[in-house]
């Protein structure tokens, strides 16, 4: 990863991918709007752009605060050093996660802007082909068997190496064209010493995701045998 001053109060971030030459720009989706290279937008606590330049199509994704306090805050966050930001520590945890081939989108790029003791950021990471949410699936249909395993292989591969989620839920998890698995957002993650009760409560979260969108949604595909497929293979894949 590398970290170059744009300005005195801002840090642009790059990982070692070959996609020309970042500016600032690309952290405006008003910029990719008027050049018309926005092709998808998703939203949820905040949009999502979905951009295409040259051979690259990326996902372009501001920081925003959640909960009560985002109420009142928003995207602002406290200032105590570039490495304490929340946009340095996950591009940099997504950048060794996919340096070490566990199945991340590939980060691209970040942006931190600082406003006295208040910092705002943005991040671009590439976009899977055909992607679909764990979430999305369901609405659309029930899983199969070997699908539920490979979800639950995969899962256990980011606990064997460590790697806490903050916010596992049925949302960060998808599937690309070709149906492989990967896990997104990763802000507020780190690497811990593998150990089962930050495991299980990282996956106690999962289930309740499920029962949470269970209720939400009129149609979806999701029943009891399915979480125990997915733990059972989950559980024949830890390695600690």
């Amino acid at each position: 990863m590398q970290l170059t001053p744009l300005a005195p109060n801002k840090t642009l971030f790059t990982a070692n991918a070959n996609v020309g030459e970042i500016t600032e720009l690309w952290f405006s989706p008003e910029h990719w709007l008027a050049e018309d290279k926005v092709y998808a937008q998703k939203t949820g606590r905040a949009t999502a752009y979905f951009f295409a330049e040259g051979d690259l199509r990326a996902v372009l994704r501001h920081y925003w605060r959640g909960g009560l306090i985002g109420k009142v805050l928003q995207d602002q966050y406290l200032y105590t050093g570039i490495k304490n930001t929340r946009v340095y520590r996950e591009f940099d945890l997504m950048c060794d996660l996919y340096q070490q081939g566990l199945p991340v989108v590939e980060p691209i790029a970040a942006l931190v802007k600082r406003s006295g003791l208040i910092y705002r950021g943005d991040i671009i990471t590439r976009a899977l082909e055909g992607a679909q949410s764990l979430c999305e699936r369901l609405q659309a249909g029930s899983l199969n068997e070997h699908t539920l395993e490979r979800t639950g292989q995969t899962l256990a591969r980011f606990h064997n190496a460590g790697v806490y989620h903050a916010d596992l839920n049925i949302n960060n998890i998808l599937f690309d064209g070709e149906d492989n698995v990967y896990v997104i957002d990763f802000d507020r993650g780190e690497v811990r010493q593998p150990d089962e009760p930050w495991q299980q409560q990282n996956m106690a979260r999962l289930a309740r995701s499920f029962a949470k969108e269970a209720g939400r949604q009129s149609t979806f595909h999701w029943q009891e045998k399915d979480w125990l497929c997915l733990m059972a293979a989950y559980q024949q894949a830890l390695t600690y």
